[in-house]
C-alpha cells in the first residue's frame, strides 16, 4: 500500500522532510508570478470548524495558482462527528478529492480521520498544533536572518498551539526556543520546553521576538492580567540583538500581546510572514501531493 503523505504534526513528518519542503517553499515564492501548474485536475477539501481568514486564503489561493481546485466546508454543512462516523467520511472524502485540509479543535478527530483516509490530511490548525503557521515562520526567519539553525528565538504570553510547534521545530530545525511565559502556567508548555518566568532574561540576545494573542478563538471573557508582563514592548525588543525582528501569526488584539510602536517599527515582519502561509502552503501541499502525481522540488 503507497504510503499517505499527512501533515498533522511536524514530528510525524521529519526534520530531513521539513528541511526539504522548507526549500521548496523558497523556490516557489521566487516564482510566484509565473507557478508551474503541478496541481492541474487534483482538488483539496477544505473543512473548517473555526473562522479563517490567512489559513482559507492561502491554501486557496496555493492551489488555484497552480491550477488546483478547492471545496470549502464548515463541519455544520457535513457529516463528520455527526450522524456519519469518521471512518466513513474518511472513506467517502478519499474517493471525491485528493487532499483534505481541516482547521477544527479537535486533533484526535482529525488524527482519527486520517487513519481512515488514501489521501494526505492536512492540519490547518487545532487546539494542540499548528504546523502551517510555523513552516510560514521558519519561511520568513531564514528570509531575513539566514539559517534557522543556532538562532534564538523567544516567545512570550500564553501557551498555546503556535507555541507547542515551536517547541517541536526547535528539535528538528536546532535552533535555541524560550519560552517566557506567567509561572502559574507553566505546567500547560510541552514537558521538554525551555522555559521561563523572566521575559527580559528570554528576550536577551534573541534574534527573533515572537508572540500571539492571549485569547484565542473560544476563550472571549478569559483574564489577561498575568500576561501584562509579557507584552512585546521597545523595552523588550532593545534586550535582542540590533538585527532581531518581532513576528506574530495574527490577528493582534490591538494592543494587548505587542505593543503598537513594535508592531508597527521596521523590526516587525509580521505582513512578510502572513503572506510566506501562501508560499509554505504550496510547498506543504505540493509534498502531500507526490502520490497523485505532483513533482516535488
Amino acid at each position: 500500500m503507497t504510503k499517505v503523505n499527512h501533515f498533522i504534526d511536524l514530528d510525524t513528518v521529519g526534520a530531513d522532510t521539513l528541511k526539504g519542503i522548507l526549500e521548496h517553499a523558497h523556490a516557489m515564492k521566487k516564482e510566484k508570478y509565473n507557478p508551474e501548474q503541478i496541481f492541474s485536475g487534483l482538488s483539496l477539501a477544505m473543512v473548517f470548524d473555526k473562522r479563517s481568514t490567512r489559513t482559507r486564503m492561502s491554501f486557496e489561493i496555493a492551489m488555484k495558482q497552480l491550477g488546483g481546485h478547492t471545496i470549502v466546508m464548515n463541519m455544520e454543512e457535513m457529516q463528520l462527528g455527526g450522524s456519519e462516523s469518521v471512518e466513513s467520511t474518511g472513506n467517502v472524502l478519499s474517493r471525491f478529492v485528493d487532499g483534505i485540509m481541516l482547521r477544527m479543535s479537535d486533533q484526535a478527530m482529525m488524527q482519527d480521520l486520517a487513519k481512515y483516509t488514501s489521501i494526505p490530511v492536512i492540519n490547518g490548525m487545532t487546539d494542540d498544533s499548528h504546523p502551517c503557521q510555523i513552516m510560514a515562520d521558519l519561511l520568513t526567519i531564514e528570509e531575513k536572518l539566514g539559517n534557522v539553525k543556532g538562532k534564538k528565538i523567544a516567545w512570550f504570553g500564553d501557551s498555546n498551539n503556535v507555541s507547542n510547534t515551536f517547541v517541536q521545530a526547535s528539535k528538528l530545525f536546532d535552533f535555541e526556543l524560550v519560552l517566557a511565559l506567567p509561572e502559574e502556567i507553566h505546567g500547560r508548555a510541552p514537558k521538554d520546553a525551555n522555559i521561563t518566568a523572566d521575559a527580559a532574561a528570554a528576550a536577551h540576545g534573541a534574534d527573533v521576538l515572537v508572540t500571539d494573542t492571549w485569547v484565542s478563538m473560544g476563550q472571549e471573557g478569559k483574564a489577561i492580567e498575568k500576561f501584562w508582563p509579557y507584552q512585546v514592548s521597545a523595552d523588550l525588543m532593545a534586550k535582542a540583538k540590533d538585527s532581531a525582528i518581532f513576528m506574530h501569526c495574527l490577528p493582534i488584539h490591538e494592543w494587548e500581546e505587542v505593543s503598537e510602536e513594535v508592531a508597527k517599527s521596521p523590526a516587525s515582519v509580521i505582513f512578510d510572514e502572513a503572506e510566506n502561509r501562501l508560499h509554505a502552503q504550496k510547498a506543504i501541499l505540493a509534498w502531500c501531493l507526490e502520490n497523485s502525481g505532483v513533482t516535488v522540488g
